[in-house]
């Protein structure tokens, strides 16, 4: 089995490292990461500029792009040939709600499914970051469900793992995405050339996080698993709008 590991820490986080460790014991792994942190990248592709391709002492391929470059990159000009499966992570941090639009993370896997093939996003439900054991464990399982018996057709899958010792998990739950409040306001102020500089705020507190949301598991300690597809039009309204363009 062939796997291709990406992220949006960056090729140097401990999430990646630990992933690529986990998952070399089961498979061929192939890592091609961002050459530094492109959280928030979301689906972005670089086309002003030409990318580069390195490799670091770890043995990790890394690109001076978002995401989503180092997938595509790594599937269309770098491989032999598909791999069996593309997982992104491990995210240090939650990727649940409306976060996932922004996720560089759910990005890259993404990018691996609209190739056809099984993708994972794998996120650390935790601020501390001190589980990235339980996390690769936790996908190891998926790999080895995914070889024994593949789903079909092929699937997007976010997980986010809850930030406990493995024996602490409570189980999984397939669930659907939450939704948050806005995101808090902008902090402003100012750099050393007096300049006025804007950061954008923390994310909002969870408003959808009922029974069956991904937060309502991460909260009890279950894994959540969340199938995602890429086709964003809006069906309910189409009948609606054809009657509003005809009036």
């Amino acid at each position: 089995m062939r796997i291709l590991l990406s992220n949006d820490d960056g090729y140097f986080a401990p999430g990646l490292a630990i992933l690529a460790e986990t998952l070399s014991e089961r498979a061929e792994v192939v890592v091609v990461a961002p050459e530094r942190d492109r959280s928030g990248a979301s689906n972005s592709l670089t086309l002003d500029r030409p990318l580069l391709l390195r490799q670091s002492a770890t043995g990790f391929h890394f690109v001076n792009g978002t995401p989503t470059d180092c997938v595509h990159l790594a599937l269309t000009g770098m491989l032999d040939a598909l791999p069996d499966m593309v997982i992104s992570g491990i995210n240090h941090g939650a990727n649940m709600g409306d976060d996932t639009i922004y996720s560089g993370t759910v990005a890259a896997a993404m990018e691996g499914f609209l190739f056809g093939i099984p993708a994972l996003a794998v996120s650390l439900a935790g601020g501390t970051g001190e589980h990235f054991a339980t996390a690769a464990r936790v996908a190891a399982q998926f790999v080895e469900r995914f070889r024994k018996a593949p789903l079909s057709p092929p699937a997007l899958l976010n997980i986010n793992v809850p930030d406990v010792p493995f024996d602490q998990l409570a189980g999984v739950e397939v669930t659907r995405l939450g939704r948050r409040h806005k995101a808090e306001p902008v902090v402003k102020s100012q750099n050393p050339r007096g300049q006025t500089v804007y950061w954008v705020g923390a994310a909002g507190r969870a408003q959808d996080a009922g029974e069956g949301t991904d937060f309502h598991a991460v909260s009890r300690h279950a894994v959540s698993v969340t199938p995602l597809h890429v086709d964003l039009t809006h069906y309910a309204t189409l009948g609606a709008l054809t009657t509003w363009l005809q009036a």
